[in-house]
């Protein structure tokens, strides 16, 4: 799911993690696996949120003593890497790119919002330079792709990708607190009141000409669209 590529921020070494992912260490085969840590560590993760993940935590559920963990996943950083790519997993191979990127791109971001509303947690994984492991290449190798018909160089094309995803990551951050923000509707009628009075100040005349246009549809998956084509449609190719 990150665009980013290289050695992870957190010291993580990519190759380990991914090209050389034996268990460390000596002693008898244990009876659980590093597929099945990470899949407790999500399940953990999507019930009570992330700051639930801890590696005690996640070896109870696996029925293990925690040091034994450390084999496979030496900290949490770790776990989160693996969480990240364990979930890229469930994108869906892209549909048959059509030869309009924008299109294409879309359709990608599209994909990238359902995963990170099933997986609440994701959004915040993300906002720390991850590594792509091979689910996460497999869809970067889709959106590259779609790239193809345009103009930009390698480097720009991953950039392109680092871009939306981060706007996905943020609006979906975004969906989340407005959906947590409906259970308290006094607090949004006080924040309308709040506005109305500010617009009507003279202080402030273009927020209250924004204020007084018509509105438009405030469903989420509108919503999401009409940023989306924003953002898409402006990126400049040259």
């Amino acid at each position: 799911m990150p665009g980013g590529h290289g050695a992870g921020a957190t010291g993580v070494d990519p190759q380990q993690l991914w090209l050389n992912p034996s268990r460390s260490g000596r002693g008898r085969k244990p009876s659980f696996s590093r597929a099945a840590i990470t899949a407790a560590a999500v399940a953990l993760a999507d019930a009570e949120g992330l700051e639930a993940v801890t590696m005690r935590r996640v070896a109870s559920e696996v029925g293990a003593g925690v040091m034994s963990l450390y084999s496979y996943a030496p900290d949490k950083e770790t776990l989160l890497e693996l969480m990240v790519d364990h979930v890229s997993g469930e994108l869906p191979a892209p549909a048959p790119r059509t030869g309009d990127w924008r299109t294409d791109l879309k359709a990608i971001a599209h994909l990238q919002r359902d995963l990170m509303l099933r997986h609440t947690w994701l959004p915040g994984a993300l906002a720390t330079r991850r590594t792509p492991g091979p689910h996460t290449l497999a869809f970067l190798e889709h959106a590259l792709a779609a790239l193809r018909p345009t103009r930009l160089d390698g480097a720009a094309k991953l950039e392109v990708f680092s871009l939306l995803t981060g706007f996905v990551a943020s609006h979906v951050g975004y969906e989340i607190r407005q959906a947590a923000a409906a259970d308290a509707p006094g607090r949004a009628a006080a924040e309308a009141r709040y506005l109305a009075a500010v617009a009507a100040d003279g202080h402030h005349p273009e927020l209250a000409e924004a204020l007084s246009a018509p509105g438009r549809p405030p469903a989420p998956e509108a919503l999401f669209t009409r940023f989306l084509d924003r953002l898409v449609d402006g990126l400049d190719t040259a």
